[in-house]
């Protein structure tokens, strides 16, 4: 799994204070002291008046997650997503997801090994007689990897790390989560600061 931090809001913490400011005063003055920008964050967060981080947006670019984590992760429609077509690409040998579980277990891991090159021969060999990839894709288990572009507000990534940061949120997904916020954290420290992934 590869996860990148591709484009994001320029200032994140202070453009969610402004917002804020701009509710709470009639001042329109703009300028924050970072003490200020700091404050408001926390009352913020701390009131819920959560409607401020939709200003600031994170644009991810991950690679090599599988099938079972992007449907999981579309769940959260209050996001952009683009992903890598299984319609179009040619599905390739060894790009396949495999849980820990599987993979610490000789006995677990040969028999999905072999699943996994099984089902990539029956969909080659379909290719081979004349069917479309689209219809072939039928036959390949969901730990296919894919390509997925991710946009999510703040609030919006907020609560994805709330829900998906937690033991009892599957380890592909748990993993990708926080791969993101400690991207996020990295560019907005102050909204993330109290963010956090158990394990």
């Amino acid at each position: 799994m590869k996860v990148q931090l591709i484009k994001y809001t320029d200032m994140p913490d202070y453009t969610a204070a402004l917002a804020a400011r701009i509710c709470y005063s009639s001042s329109s003055q703009i300028g924050l002291t970072n003490e200020k920008v700091k404050n408001l964050i926390k009352k913020i967060l701390k009131s819920g008046h959560l409607s401020v981080l939709e200003h600031i947006s994170f644009t991810y670019l991950i690679e090599g997650i599988s099938r079972v984590t992007t449907h999981q992760l579309v769940r959260h429609r209050l996001a952009s997503y683009s992903q890598q077509s299984h319609r179009y690409t040619k599905i390739e040998e060894n790009k396949f997801v495999c849980p820990p579980d599987i993979q610490n277990d000789k006995k677990a891991y040969d028999i999905y090994e072999k699943a996994t090159k099984d089902a990539i021969k029956t969909y080659n060999k379909l290719i081979e007689m004349g069917i479309k990839k689209e219809d072939a894709r039928y036959i390949i288990p969901q730990a296919v990897t894919s390509n997925i572009m991710v946009t999510m507000n703040a609030r919006e990534l907020l609560n994805f790390f709330r829900l998906r940061c937690t033991k009892n949120a599957q380890w592909e997904i748990r993993e990708l989560a926080n791969r993101m916020l400690k991207l996020a954290k990295e560019k907005s420290p102050i909204i993330f600061e109290n963010v956090g992934c158990d394990k």
